[in-house]
This record gives C-alpha cells, sequence and structure tokens, in this order.
C-alpha cells in the first residue's frame, strides 16, 4: 500500500514530531510496534470488511471510535459527518470508552474543523489536551472528521494505524452515503410511480366521470329537443339514475312521476314543511334529503319554479346522481322559464283585449281576437274584480291573480284597471275559491273579489263591470271587510250603490244625517260612524263598543248626543228604519254631504 505509506509519512512530520533518522537503531518499543504492526494492520483489514457490509454512517464511525483505543492508543471523541458544508457530529463513544471519564466539550470543534479546510490537523479542546482531527476521505473527497485526543501526541506507529483506520471508515462511509442516495432514489422513483398510478387513476375517474356528464347532458338535451316537458325529464333522470323521480311544482303539486312507486306516494305536502325544505336547499347550494328523497331546486334568476325529487330511502345516491339531479333541475327551471315567458306574452294580449272590452271598443273583433288568445266569448260571461289591502295592481299581483284562477281551472281573460285586477270569466263562478286562491298566493287575507252580473254579449260586460265595483264597494264597507260578494247578493244595495249618480238619494241622506254630519264635521267626532256600528251590530251594545274600541258608557254618551242632536228617537220603528238606511247610503258611497 504504498500510498499509506506516503500519507504516514506525511502524516508524522504534520503531527509535529521528526521522524527516526533511518541510521539510527531501533528502540526496544520500535521493536515492540514492529512486532505488533501487522497485528493492527490485520484488524484494520477485519474492521473495513465490518464496515462495509452495509451499515449506517452513525455505526460505521461507531465501529472507528471503537477501534481507536485498541489500535491508536488514543482517546476518541467524535466522529463527524460533512453535511450541507457544516460539519456535524454523527457519532460519539459511550462511557465504556471513555473509561468512566467525562466526555469533552464539542460545541466549538465543527467551527475548528471548518477552519481546517480539508486538511487534518491539531484541534484544541477547552479541558485542555492534545487533539487531532483525522480527515475521513474517499475519491479525493473529504467526507469527514474522526477526532481522537491524548495526553500528549501519539508516536508514528500509532499515528499510521489512526491514518490506516481513517481510509476504509471513508470509504465505507461514501458507500454509506451511496447507499443511502440510491435508497432515496429509490423511494422517490417509488413515490413517482405511486404519483403517477394515483394520477393514472384518477384521471381514469375523471375520464369516467366526464364521460357520464356528457351522457346526462345529451340524454336531457334529447329530451328538451323532443318537447316532452316534464315527463320528459322525469323519464330521463329515471333512466339514468335508476331512481324513482318525482317533478312537482313550485306549490308541491305533482307534475309527473317515473319509475314505480306513484301510489304510495301520498299528497301534496304541507305547505309549511314544504317551505322548510325549500329554504334549506336555498341556503345549502345543493340538493338537501328529507323523507327518503333528495330533493333538487329548479331555479331561475333566484326564483324557485319547481323541484325533482329522487326518491331514495336507502340513501344511495352520489356524486353521479346529484350532478344528474342538478342538471335536469337546471333543464327544468329552464322549461318552466319559458313556459312562463309565453304565458306572461299571453298575457299581455289578454290585457289588451280586457281594456277594448271594458270600454265597449271593437265588440265586432272581440271574439275574434278572444279566440287567438284561447278564449271563448260566446256563451254566457261573468266579470269578476280582485283587490288586495296594501297591494298596488302591478305585474306582480296581476300575474298572481292570473296563477290562482289557472289553479282553479276558470277560463278567463285578465286585465288590470283601477288598482284592481279584472277577469272576464267563461261561466258563473260562484264559490269563494278564487278568493282563497289569491290568497295563498299572496300570503294574506285581507281582499276582496267582486263579481258582476251575466253578460249574455260583449257589450254587456262594461255594465256587468260596473256592477262587480259595486259589489267590491259593499263588502269592503262590510263585516267582514274581506272575502267574495256577487253582485246579486247585495239586495238593498244594488240601489243604495247608486247612491253617487242619484240627487234623490242624496237629499234622502242630507234629511236624516245632515245634523249629525254637520256636529261631525264641526267637533271632529264620530256620531256618524257610531250610529252605523250600532245598526251594523243589531243595536247590541257590547259588540258596538267593542267594534268602535270604546267603553259601553261612552257609547252610551254618544247614542244620547245622535238622539240630541238628530233630533229623533232611536226606539222609534220608522226612525230606525230611514237611520239606518241613511247609514248605509253613506257607507256604501262614502258621502261626505
Amino acid at each position: 500500500m504504498p500510498g499509506v505509506a506516503d500519507d504516514r509519512s506525511g502524516a508524522a512530520h504534520r503531527i509535529g514530531g521528526p521522524s527516526r533518522p533511518h541510521s539510527q537503531a531501533p528502540s526496544t518499543a520500535q521493536a515492540s510496534w514492529e512486532h505488533r504492526q501487522p497485528d493492527g494492520l490485520y484488524g484494520v483489514f477485519e474492521l473495513a470488511v465490518t464496515m462495509l457490509d452495509g451499515r449506517p454512517a452513525d455505526e460505521i464511525l461507531q465501529l472507528a471510535l471503537g477501534a481507536v483505543p485498541r489500535l491508536v492508543g488514543c482517546r476518541p471523541e467524535g466522529g463527524f459527518v460533512l453535511r450541507d458544508g457544516r460539519f456535524e457530529l454523527e457519532a460519539a463513544p459511550g462511557a465504556e470508552l471513555l473509561g468512566g471519564r467525562a466526555p469533552r466539550d464539542l460545541s466549538e470543534t465543527a467551527d475548528q474543523l471548518t477552519a481546517l479546510h480539508g486538511r487534518d490537523g491539531e484541534i484544541g479542546f477547552r479541558e485542555g489536551g492534545w487533539g487531532w482531527a483525522v480527515g475521513l476521505r474517499c475519491g479525493g473527497a473529504l467526507l469527514g472528521y474522526l477526532v481522537v485526543s491524548a495526553r500528549e501526541p501519539p508516536p508514528d506507529d500509532a499515528r499510521f494505524l489512526a491514518y490506516a483506520l481513517a481510509q476504509p471508515t471513508g470509504a465505507a462511509l461514501f458507500n454509506a452515503d451511496a447507499r443511502r442516495r440510491d435508497r432515496e432514489y429509490a423511494r422517490q422513483l417509488f413515490r413517482a410511480i405511486e404519483e403517477r398510478e394515483a394520477a393514472n387513476a384518477r384521471l381514469t375517474a375523471l375520464v369516467a366521470e366526464l364521460e357520464g356528464q356528457r351522457n346526462v347532458h345529451e340524454v336531457l338535451a334529447r329530451s328538451s329537443l323532443a318537447d316532452e316537458g316534464e315527463d320528459g325529464i322525469a323519464r330521463a333522470v329515471y333512466e339514468l339514475t335508476g331512481l324513482p323521480t318525482c317533478v312537482e311544482d313550485r306549490f308541491g303539486n305533482l307534475l309527473s312521476w317515473a319509475g314505480p312507486g306513484l301510489a304510495e306516494a301520498g299528497g301534496k305536502p304541507d305547505p309549511v314543511v314544504r317551505r322548510q325544505i325549500v329554504q334549506a336547499a336555498m341556503r345549502a347550494l345543493a340538493p338537501v334529503r328529507h323523507g327518503g328523497r333528495l330533493i333538487g331546486l329548479a331555479r331561475h334568476h333566484g326564483e324557485v319554479l319547481g323541484t325533482i325529487a329522487l326518491i331514495d330511502p336507502t340513501a344511495k345516491a352520489g356524486r353521479a346522481e346529484e350532478f344528474t339531479l342538478g342538471h335536469a333541475c337546471t333543464t327544468l327551471a329552464l322549461e318552466l322559464a319559458h313556459r312562463r315567458s309565453l304565458a306572461e306574452t299571453e298575457l299581455r294580449m289578454r290585457r289588451e283585449l280586457m281594456d277594448d272590452l271594458l270600454t265597449g271598443a271593437d265588440e265586432d273583433g272581440a271574439c275574434a281576437r278572444a279566440e287567438a288568445v284561447g278564449h271563448d266569448l260566446h256563451g254566457p260571461q261573468y266579470v269578476v274584480v280582485v283587490q288586495w289591502q296594501g297591494r298596488v295592481a302591478d305585474d306582480r299581483f296581476i300575474t298572481s291573480v292570473a296563477r290562482a284562477a289557472q289553479g282553479m281551472g276558470l277560463r278567463s281573460l285578465l286585465a288590470r284597471r283601477s288598482e284592481m285586477a279584472v277577469l272576464v270569466v267563461q261561466g258563473e263562478p260562484r264559490d269563494t275559491g278564487l278568493y282563497e286562491a289569491v290568497a295563498e298566493e299572496l300570503g294574506s287575507r285581507q281582499g276582496v273579489v267582486g263579481i258582476g252580473g251575466l253578460c249574455e254579449v260583449t257589450a254587456d260586460i262594461p255594465h256587468s263591470f260596473d256592477m262587480a265595483v259595486r259589489a267590491l264597494n259593499v263588502r269592503r264597507q262590510s263585516e267582514p271587510a274581506y272575502g267574495t260578494t256577487t253582485y246579486e247578493e247585495l239586495g238593498l244595495y244594488r240601489i243604495l250603490a247608486r247612491g253617487n249618480d242619484s240627487k234623490d238619494v242624496d237629499n234622502f241622506v242630507r234629511e236624516w244625517l245632515g245634523p249629525l254630519l254637520n256636529y261631525d264635521e264641526a267637533h271632529g267626532t264620530d256620531l256618524v260612524l257610531t250610529l252605523a256600528q250600532y245598526f251594523d251590530h243589531g243595536g247590541n251594545y257590547d259588540e258596538t263598543a267593542q267594534a268602535l274600541a270604546v267603553h259601553r258608557s261612552t257609547l252610551r254618551y254618544r247614542l244620547q248626543r245622535i238622539r240630541e242632536v238628530s233630533g229623533r228617537r232611536l226606539d222609534d220603528v220608522d226612525n230606525r228604519f230611514h237611520l239606518q238606511v241613511a247609514t248605509r247610503i253613506w257607507k256604501v258611497s262614502g258621502l261626505a254631504l
């Protein structure tokens, strides 16, 4: 090993002791070393074989540190490795190697090793003593240092074995680092393979999902192009999901059903419960589960037009079914919005026709125009007026009335006139169904529906409209002030309601209520209103006082003032009749007189 001999010779000079001249006779100690040197080198060889059997860096350095006392006769202090330009303590001797002595403070050793700039050299310790850093190299590259110490510099033979020990240690460290890099590369390669396989799996799943979504789009698009409406949408969703499908309008009315289970579906849901379900779905911005159903909303510009529900009691619907449901809801929303748009266009045409009918214009062409919008003016017709407290007769109100009439199956024309909705209805709408339907649409019962007389020809429609308005006005002045009133039900009011157009009626009211009206105007009292309420409640003190929100004693006082101001006794039959008729005319006509 000429390289080792060269290192050893150089090391002897670097450590500081002059080498023994070749002419000098060997001493007894030197003779002893020459006898032990082969044993030391054989020990280094055995140690090298052990180091190179695939051990990690820390175990290799522990083996080197353990051999230092036996081979070199020095105290091992630590094994340092070079990582990222910094020397780090990788292995330290155990207590058995230190012989019970305390380990040295190596906190400044890394900086001293850096200051050597890759050379071997002497280092110091806070505790004192001699220290030497032996470089651990392989292929000319510095991998670390083996740090040893002694009371004084060791002889050349010990230093030779120290460098002999450093060579296989460096080689073993190089191999250990190579193995570490190989393992890290293998781990990275394996991780890359796993990531590639996972990416391929995700890509495969994504392709399958996109293929499924494309199929959903195609199936629903075919249904839409075929103009199959709600039935086509329901069948498409059932075909795609395999789950029974229910399509309902905004009120919960069944529009279509596909798949089994219709007989067990039950009736229309409770309005309160349905409203809660719709609100929950709007908050979640996704389908919601309720009662074994997965329910999605068909919304257009934020307004709920209907719902689609998958009948899924076992909750097996997943992402694919939710996507199908969401796409179907979009299709249904477009279908219902288009249908509403057509309906609103037709409604405007109906309003224009209604304006002409109510004013008596275009009698000759009215029937043809009505037929164009799907209404038959031949046969009996009735005019119906609708007015709601606190509601302006705008497009939203008119649309609500139209939906209510359509929901009842009434064939009608609809228009807006004088802050009320006006309908020309085919046939006689006798019951209160329209009032109830409008109340549900608007969420309020504070409204009035007035129904006019029979129209046998279109020329009768303006007169029937006047009758319906009178019926509505009478109802508003009655108790209760909300509900439905027909012109035929007015009785005496049919005459009284004409009060605004009759001078005799005005004179009659002035004759019987004039003093009371003058007194109310002068003193800011309500004697006429008190008298009207008294008659409306059949002369019952308690009911009249409650209606006026006054005490019984206050009511007695007012009735006494009425007798005094009017000069008429209320217990007289004729006086009572005429005063009651006069108060009714005053209420219906709204006369100030």
